[in-house]
């Protein structure tokens, strides 16, 4: 099987978790908000704050060292594995020391249990991080989507069943963790790699080489992602923190719907890194498959926020209706930067990713704390404004520069996309006018839904019939390859 199919094969299977995953997710989520209060999920997501900052040094970036490096040993996997281990171990002993004062710093002192108990994901994360790295060095994501999937449907199920029971916020403790349990028992029965005791001091270096930029990116990306949570949680309490919250967990489920190509990418390109026009066409192709999905995706979410809310979730969550239209919108940014930075990392410029999210997490912090006193809606359109003018221009430069892509062309690509969604708006506010004072929300949510799908997919065809036509072909292939391996 040669790389297009073994890409075109990972971006289906890929998808295949993800559609499934946030589908599941976002059933299970919609349960336990109809179960639970905004406060309960502003706990959960106060507590995160410290625990996601924590998080990024316990794999350090290691499982994409092993995607991105050419030449691996049995020594770097053997060293990543056991600095991890030893790494949660540590940070687990320091969280259960540091738990109340966390709290108290925090001024939510009844986060202190909540923080003790999710800090056990550490030692999850490791036990992960070398498996994971190794299936998406392989291409393997078959084997991810399933244990995805299976690991959700259990920690939905123990998380909806305790809501049931009146466990309250302990519902989404319990939901973390069998998740992330039954996610390592699955991965390392799928796996073929076993850990030995070879580790080496050189081959350490070789990784974090690497991987050091990955860390300062992934901790720069925390005060990204979470110091809008914290800012909220401080000033603003855990019952606004829960609407921003629900809103923002719905960007990260439609973000997550997009990632799948992003994360077929960097293993994809890391094969043919010397080969400046294979570069340019798979981050063409990349980037128009992403704005085919992204634009009508984020846009759409957008404009259908009141009914998604309401519909969704109900009256109780219905402050989060306008933060969720405005955060809509930065899921294109976040979907697009995706392409250029495995484009980046592919290229072994790590470091150029660690400056942008220096600017980007100053900018961030600056921003929220100067808006956070007008509430939440500011803080969610000071997310989206910063995105806009910062990373998006600055990564598509830096993409140009190491495999000289233009950006005519790059426009062109994403063009058919930004116009089918265009018309599929229109549609949508027609539907709504005829339909909102005669059937309920739910009713109204899905004629839209089924509507502007079926619209958005003809104006595709009646606008390039040669980029739908590559869609259908890209999935006869992947039928194809997967009939062949059954064959063999």
């Amino acid at each position: 099987m040669n790389l297009r199919q073994q890409a075109v094969k990972g971006i289906i299977w890929s998808a295949f978790q993800t559609v499934g995953s946030q589908i599941i997710s976002l059933g299970i989520f919609f349960l336990l908000a109809r179960l639970l209060n905004p406060t309960d999920f502003g706990l959960v997501s106060l507590a995160g704050v410290y625990l996601s900052f924590v998080q990024v040094f316990v794999d350090q970036g290691f499982a994409e060292a092993i995607v991105q490096r050419q030449n691996l040993e049995k020594e770097h996997l053997d060293t990543a594995f056991w600095v991890s281990i030893c790494m949660s171990g540590v940070l687990i002993l320091v969280t259960l020391i540091a738990a109340e004062p966390i709290a108290i710093a925090f001024k939510s002192p009844e986060i202190s249990p909540l923080i003790c108990w999710l800090s056990l994901g550490f030692l999850l994360s490791a036990l992960n991080s070398v498996q994971q790295g190794l299936f998406r060095r392989k291409l393997a994501f078959r084997a991810l989507a399933m244990r995805s999937i299976v690991a959700m449907i259990c920690g939905g199920i123990t998380g909806v069943v305790m809501a049931f029971l009146n466990f309250g916020v302990w519902s989404l403790v319990g939901q973390q963790l069998v998740n992330g349990t039954v996610g390592v028992l699955l991965l390392w029965w799928a796996g073929d790699w076993q850990p030995g005791f070879k580790v080496s001091k050189r081959h350490f270096q070789e990784l974090f080489s690497y991987s050091a930029n990955i860390l300062g990116f992934n901790i720069l990306n925390f005060f990204n992602r979470h110091s809008d949570d914290f800012l909220i949680g401080y000033f603003l309490g855990t019952e606004a923190l829960g609407y921003y919250t629900i809103a923002y967990r719905l960007l990260l489920t439609m973000t997550n719907l997009i990632r799948n190509l992003s994360q077929v990418v960097l293993p994809t390109l890391s094969r043919v890194q010397d080969d400046n026009e294979r570069m340019q066409r798979g981050f063409y192709t990349a980037s128009q498959l992403t704005s085919l999905v992204a634009f009508p995706v984020f846009i759409g979410a957008s404009v259908l926020a009141p009914e998604l809310i309401n519909g969704l979730f109900g009256e109780q969550w219905l402050p989060s209706i306008p933060v969720m239209q405005i955060l809509s919108l930065i899921g294109i940014v976040h979907s697009l930067d995706g392409i250029s930075i495995n484009v980046i990392k592919a290229m072994g410029k790590p470091d150029w990713i660690l400056k942008v999210n220096i600017l980007n997490a100053i900018l961030n912090v600056v921003a929220f704390i100067l808006v956070v006193r007008w509430g939440i809606i500011a803080v969610a359109a000071a997310y989206v404004i910063r995105g806009y003018l910062i990373p998006l221009p600055i990564f598509w430069l830096m993409t140009q520069k190491l495999i000289r892509v233009e950006l005519k062309t790059y426009l062109q690509r994403c063009s058919t996309p930004f116009l089918s969604t265009l018309v599929m708006v229109g549609v949508i506010h027609g539907a709504r006018y005829f339909l909102d004072d005669v059937l309920e929300v739910k009713a109204v949510l899905a004629i839209c839904i089924l509507v502007s799908a079926i619209t958005y997919v003809l104006a595709i065809w009646k606008l390039d019939s040669k980029l739908f036509d590559q869609v259908i072909n890209l999935i006869k292939l992947s039928i194809s390859s997967k009939k062949q391996k059954s064959s063999l």
